[in-house]
């Protein structure tokens, strides 16, 4: 017999279960409810059979009698729609009283062991459908994900952002420091790269009187997995004109914020072993204060190259003074920021696109967040010179020569989008899928993407 194709006007289970708390043991409620979903526990008791349906809201204890049904023939892992009234048990257990049951669809292969779940990392990295089925932590993760990005979007509309999209695939790539993807288009006979950032093109909609933008974007870098590394990531960038770095540093504590009380109802959370409160304001530090203190700040590409050594830092493949700074910061910098901290005022080397401070040229109005050793924002102080904006591609070429192969390849269109005037404007990149980390409490970005890429398995 054909398995019925819909179970249409079904209610969620946690809907039922709310109505069956205040009822007494043994007593029913007169209404008639339709639930759908999969059959994870089984228990013959004589004439009644307990069955555990579950769904995306939970899951709910299902008092069927197979003489009154006419027989029920079901294994773990069948998705029924049932039809009855909300009880509880003797013992106070929230049920359904079935009166109508029927198969939706039938399972071919073994579940997984139901109580223990998929304990294998790789598998449930793999099979995520499997994982999402038996483990309760894993749906959490996914609805809390979602929720904080439903969050960050009701928060910026509510600010007087616009919602963009922008191209995918790109003629040049540009707007950060990474490896492209190519691919190559026969339509247009030309090598194409994925995105490696939105932001050149936002910042044309800026140029174009948008004044207030934002997207998240797929972004895709060919590079290496770490913990906070994937070569497919989620990424929020905004660009807001007539603002600086100060105003958004002021908004992004104000979206975590935001984002945290809708997804953990509140700001305190634990990431990467440390008890963190997200709660603005967040402490600012100056970059070359944070390496001041532990040594390592100096002009000087040699004496910071030994300096490193002498600390017992592998710079042999560090090739320019940028490259060996980063590296510096990264060692030692970086780490030591448990709480939720800003670190400001880049040298300019480092940041192709913001303006310099008003007090130091060497400097611009550039900062990163971080919280336990992680960072999970970059934001400007938007550059919106067009002749000091190919200055600067000039001199990111000169750090490509030297032997940076990250550094910018320079984009001539839009110095002369620039060219016809940007307002001052203040712009940020948030890492989605590492702000889910930090809220969700989890030490691996695999965690929180749900198809994350793995190797193919020989």
């Amino acid at each position: 017999m054909a398995l019925p194709k819909r179970f249409p006007d079904r209610e969620e289970i946690a809907a039922v279960r709310a109505e069956a708390e205040p009822l007494e043991p043994g007593a029913e409620a007169a209404t008639e409810h339709r639930l759908a979903g999969r059959i994870l526990g089984r228990r013959d008791m004589g004439k009644l059979m307990f069955l555990d349906l579950v769904d995306r809201s939970g899951r709910i204890q299902l008092l069927a009698r197979p003489d009154d049904l006419g027989g029920v023939d079901l294994d773990l892992g069948d998705i029924v729609g049932v039809t009855g009234v909300a009880t509880k048990t003797k013992r106070g257990e929230p049920s359904l009283a079935v009166n109508r049951l029927e198969l939706l669809a039938k399972i071919r292969a073994p579940l997984p062991d139901t109580f223990h779940g998929i304990t294998d990392v790789e598998q449930r990295y793999r099979r995520r459908y499997l994982d999402l089925l038996m483990n309760e932590d894993s749906r959490r993760d996914a609805i809390l994900r979602a929720g904080m990005v439903t969050e960050i979007r009701a928060f910026l509309d509510g600010e007087g952002f616009i919602e963009v999209e922008t191209p995918i695939l790109q003629p040049r790539y540009g707007g950060a420091f990474a490896e492209p993807f190519v691919t190559h288009s026969h339509l247009l006979d030309q090598d194409l790269y994925l995105r490696i950032a939105d932001e050149l093109y936002l910042k044309r909609l800026i140029v174009g009187g948008l004044e207030k933008v934002y997207e998240l974007a797929k972004d895709f870098r060919n590079e290496g997995y770490s913990y906070k590394h994937s070569p497919e990531f989620t990424q929020l960038e905004w660009y807001e004109a007539y603002a600086d770095y100060q105003d958004t540093m002021r908004r992004i504590e104000t979206l975590v914020e935001r984002a945290a009380h809708a997804t953990i109802g509140g700001t305190r959370a634990t990431f990467r072993g440390h008890d963190v409160d997200l709660a603005p304001p967040w402490e600012r530090v100056r970059f070359a204060d944070a390496l001041d203190a532990h040594g390592v700040w100096t002009r000087d590409t040699d004496q910071l190259r030994a300096r490193l050594q002498e600390k017992g830092v592998d710079a042999s493949h560090d090739q320019t003074w940028a490259q060996l700074l980063d590296h510096a910061y990264s060692a030692f910098v970086e780490p030591e920021l448990i709480q939720p901290t800003i670190v400001y005022d880049w040298p300019i080397e480092m940041s192709p696109f913001a303006r310099t401070t008003d007090d130091d040229e060497t400097l611009v109005e550039r900062f990163e967040t971080v919280v336990s050793g992680m960072e999970f924002s970059n934001a400007f102080s938007e550059l919106n010179d067009s002749t000091e904006q190919a200055e600067r591609f000039a001199m990111q070429e000169e750090e490509r020569a030297a032997g940076d192969e990250t550094a910018e390849a320079g984009d001539p269109d839009y110095v002369e989008a620039l060219s016809y005037g940007m307002p001052p404007t203040g712009g940020l990149g948030v890492g989605i899928d590492r702000l889910a980390m930090v809220l969700g409490g989890k030490d691996s970005i695999r965690d929180v993407i749900l198809f994350p890429a793995l190797r193919q398995k020989e």
